[in-house]
Order: structure tokens, then C-alpha cells, then sequence
């Protein structure tokens, strides 16, 4: 164990070297190909920030804001994007882990000033003056009634303030030592973790009082995430586990889960699925909050994971505190309706496909780019507009920076139908000997819709019901049937009918017409 004596604000953010736990090498954040093709996932991106970044938080906007405690300010960064808004807000001396109210306002713990900055998020403008808060404020989390508690990391205390006129609201409540994690549970209890002390302590926020003893957890717990479940998901940095507690019966579930080396930081996405911050292994875990199992190997991140949320999107983001970026993993498409699942070949059918993890999607239609694609904040939907294709059934492919999906012949392409006009030609014949002037029954096809003849189509004539054959149409949509054989039948029934049963072309589909004709007799 190092003897070396740290300062308060030094232990808060100093990353501990402890029995069987490594040091990250140099250049550690770097990952070669062959290991990173065994990943499951990998960080699509990174998004410089300032020095040192520590707290990551997202508005209501759906905007990221990142704390850089080594430049002493917050940035702001668009998550749909991934690209930094405007300028650094500056706020006071070395901010670490902030939230972000239901007010929409962003409360900055000053570790290095003892404060708690207030930034407007609809402006990115520092809202009135620095509130006095405890010695070496942590991390703030929003709690019910409209207040945020602040853990005061060097003064074992934490700190409510109201975020209605942002001030503070009675006495610090005395918790264990080293406070750093707060979070709230359905119940409204707020779970905070205490490191030095190896415990969570409790509170009703509803009177601001301890309930209960500690709760024992592992080495070191640094951060606390409540899932969907109910359940508190505690990072214990010396253990390298996870620790869950029950926040209905206050007691530890099972055994702690195994994770990486140093996790420092936690969250929980609304579908249940849990990340940490491994500091010291550059990576970050996955595991599932219904089962409290890790899924697949560690996805590797920057220099020196810190913190991690995510966004209302799907994406996360984990700040690198010796990276000076936010690393950013977004997950592969998930496309699952489509609707409506048919067009015309001519393109402009404006189709809504839901999913996941859609942000940044581009689309193709059988292989062609769709227009005007629109996600929405969430990433669960989608709006293309089709463009032109042939007919038949067609593969959507969505690709987004996490990868590609296919609803494949999730689309199909219809013939626009045109009706048609068959004028059939009175056939001409002298009685007294039967003598035929024109030998040929003809019977012209016309596109409707264009106004032009149809040639290669199949013409039936048939007199008195009966068929007597058939005859295709030619350049001119002309249809000729030698009449020679049959004129005394024809002359018996008055006439003769010709019929189109319709039929697709490459470029529409074609309704069916008939027309009759009589006789001429000259």
C-alpha cells in the first residue's frame, strides 16, 4: 500500500493502485486490430473535449454536457451529431461529476471551489452566482420535490439544495466517509456511497434522514446507478465488481458481479442494460440488470474511463479523464416495422421504420439511397422517402456509424396501373357470293394513362362466346386475326369481340378492356 499522502482533492480523482490491480501501460487506450476484432463492440467515435474530463449528463435537449475538471469548464455536445456546441461555459475550480435537473438546468459540482455552479441548458449560460455547498463537492443528483443532493466528498456530508431559488436547504446529513455516488430509487430513497467507508448509506429524501446502518458493499464504491428493476447497481473501485442492493428491503442480491479493472463510473439505460467506467483497463463492461450477467467481452474506450450515461438515443458516453475526449458506443441498428411496406416504382412513398439505435441512419432501397431520412431524438423511428426501383419485393439496408441492419424485402415496388382502351374493327364483307374486302378481324390496344398504342400484348377474339384465337399486338398496338375462315359465323352472330385480360409491363400494369365489333356490308 503507497504511503505517499495525497490531498483530499488529489484522492478524490487520483486513480488508486491497489493489490492485484494494474496500472494502465502507456498508450493502453490504443487497441490493436486482432484485439479489437474480438470485441463485441467497439467506440464508434471520439469527441475532444477539454482537460481532464470527468462528469457526463444529458439534458432534456438531448444534449451531452461534460465536466473538464483540468480546464475548469462544461462543454456541451450534440448527440445526434456528436460534435461540440459552441464555446466552454466556465464554472468554478476543478467540476466533476454534474446532473442535470428536471428544470432543465445543469448543477456543476466544484471540487476545487466547494460550490455548485447552475447552468442554464436552454442558453449554455451560468445561471447567478456559485452556491457554498460542503468541502470537495462530488457528484449532485436530482431527488423529488424539486432539490438536488450534492455529496461532499471531504466533509462526509451531503448537501440539499433547492433548485427552485438554488439555495441550500437546511443542515448537511451526515453519511459515511468519503461520499462520492448518489442516486434515487422509485421509492424516492437516495442510495449514496460512501469509499471510505466500503458502504451505501440511505436516505429519505422525503425528510432528508439517514434510514437504517450503512449497507456493506465492496472496496471503495465510487459511483451508484438505479435500474429499472428498482435495484441499486453500486461500482466498487477496489473490487472490481459491482454490487447489487435491493432498495426495498435494503440488503445485498447475490454475489457481487465481476467487471473490470477499477470501475469508477456506472449507469443504466432504460432497457435495463448496465455499464461501468473501468478506469484503470480502458474499457467499458456490459452486463444485464434482468439477469446480472456480462454480456460479451469488454469494449475498449480512451485513456482513463471515468463516467458513463446514456443518452435518451441509445448511445454511450464515457469520458476519459486521461484522454481529454468522451468516448461514444452506439450499437448496431435493430430495424423492426415498416410502414407502409409497398410503393410505386416511381419512388416518393414516404415510409416510417421504429427499431433502435437508428440515430445517424442513412438508407438504401434494393441497393438505391433513400431521401430525406429523419431519426428522431430517441433513435426509435425513422422516415425515408423510396426512390424509384423495379417491381417486385426490395431489401431496406440501414447503416449507422454502429453498423448495418436489413429488413430484407422489407419493401415492395408496385407497377403504377393504367387502365386501357380496346377498339375493335367492324368486319367487312359482301353477301351475294360471300366475298371478304379486308380478310383480317383488328383490334387496336391503347394505354389510357399515355395515350400511346401497347405492342407485344396477347388480343383473344372470340364470336358468339366461343374462342375462335388469339393475336399479339404489334409497334402500332394492332391486332390482327385472319377472318376468312370464320366470316359466315361472324356474320350469324353480328359481330365480334375482342378481350385484353391485362397484363404488367416494366413500367405499369395494365388494366383489362374489350371492345365489339359488327359488320359492314358494303
Amino acid at each position: 500500500m503507497s504511503t505517499s499522502v495525497q490531498t483530499p482533492q488529489q484522492e478524490l480523482l487520483a486513480a488508486p493502485l491497489l493489490p492485484g490491480q494494474v496500472s494502465p501501460a502507456a498508450g493502453a487506450g490504443e487497441v490493436s486490430r486482432a484485439a479489437a476484432l474480438a470485441q463485441l463492440f467497439l467506440a464508434v467515435t471520439s469527441i475532444p473535449v477539454g482537460n481532464n474530463p470527468v462528469g457526463v449528463a444529458v439534458a432534456p435537449s438531448s444534449d451531452l454536457y461534460v465536466a473538464t475538471s483540468g480546464s475548469a469548464n462544461v462543454s456541451a455536445v450534440n448527440t445526434t451529431t456528436d460534435t461540440v456546441i459552441g464555446g466552454p461555459i466556465g464554472v468554478g475550480g476543478t467540476p466533476v461529476w454534474l446532473t442535470v435537473a428536471p428544470n432543465g438546468n445543469a448543477y456543476v459540482p466544484n471540487s476545487g471551489s466547494n460550490t455548485v455552479s447552475v447552468i442554464n441548458t436552454a442558453t449554455n449560460t451560468v445561471v447567478g452566482a456559485p452556491i457554498a455547498v460542503g468541502n470537495q463537492p462530488a457528484v449532485v443528483a436530482a431527488v423529488p420535490g424539486g432539490r438536488v443532493y450534492v455529496t461532499n466528498f471531504a466533509a462526509n456530508t451531503v448537501t440539499v439544495i433547492d433548485t427552485t431559488t438554488n439555495t441550500v436547504v437546511g443542515a448537511p446529513i451526515a453519511v459515511g466517509a468519503q461520499p462520492v455516488g448518489v442516486a434515487v430509487a422509485p421509492n424516492g430513497n437516495a442510495y449514496v456511497t460512501n469509499r471510505g467507508s466500503n458502504t451505501v448509506t440511505v436516505i429519505n429524501t422525503a425528510t432528508n434522514t439517514v434510514i437504517g446502518a450503512p449497507i456493506p458493499v465492496g472496496a471503495q464504491p465510487n459511483f451508484v446507478a438505479i435500474a429499472p428493476n428498482g435495484n441499486a447497481y453500486v461500482a466498487n473501485i477496489g473490487s472490481n465488481t459491482v454490487t447489487v442492493i435491493n432498495t426495498i428491503s435494503n440488503t445485498v442480491v447475490g454475489a457481487p458481479i465481476a467487471v473490470g479493472n477499477q470501475p469508477w463510473g456506472i449507469a443504466v439505460g432504460a432497457d435495463g442494460i448496465a455499464y461501468t467506467a473501468n478506469r484503470a483497463a480502458n474499457s467499458v463492461t456490459v452486463f444485464d440488470t434482468a439477469t446480472n450477467t456480462v454480456v460479451g467481452a469488454p469494449i475498449p474506450v480512451g485513456a482513463g474511463p471515468i463516467a458513463v450515461t446514456v443518452a435518451p438515443n441509445n448511445k454511450v458516453y464515457v469520458s476519459n479523464i486521461n484522454g481529454n475526449n468522451v468516448s461514444v458506443i452506439q450499437f448496431p441498428p435493430t430495424p423492426a416495422t415498416i410502414n407502409p411496406t409497398q410503393g410505386l416504382i416511381t419512388g416518393g412513398t414516404v415510409v416510417t421504420l421504429t427499431g433502435t439505435n437508428l440515430t445517424g441512419a442513412s438508407v438504401t432501397v434494393g441497393g438505391n439511397p433513400a431521401t430525406g431520412v429523419t431519426v428522431n431524438a430517441t433513435g426509435t423511428q425513422l422516415t425515408f422517402v423510396t426512390p424509384p426501383g423495379a417491381a417486385g419485393p426490395a431489401t431496406v439496408k440501414v447503416t449507422t456509424p454502429g453498423g448495418v441492419a436489413s429488413l430484407v424485402n422489407g419493401f415492395t415496388y408496385l407497377l403504377p396501373v393504367h387502365a386501357t382502351t380496346l377498339t375493335a374493327t367492324p368486319a367487312l364483307s359482301k353477301l351475294f357470293p360471300p366475298h371478304v374486302y379486308f380478310p383480317f378481324l383488328t383490334a387496336t390496344l391503347t394505354d389510357q394513362v399515355t395515350g400511346l398504342p401497347v405492342p407485344g400484348q396477347t388480343i383473344v377474339f372470340s364470336v358468339g362466346g366461343n374462342l375462335m384465337g388469339t393475336a399479339v399486338t404489334d409497334a402500332q398496338g394492332v391486332a390482327r386475326f385472319n377472318e376468312t375462315l370464320i366470316l359466315p359465323y361472324i356474320l350469324a352472330n353480328g359481330g365480334y369481340d375482342a378481350s385484353f385480360a391485362g397484363a404488367n409491363t416494366p413500367t405499369a400494369a395494365l388494366s383489362p378492356s374489350s371492345g365489339h365489333a359488327g359488320v359492314i356490308e358494303p
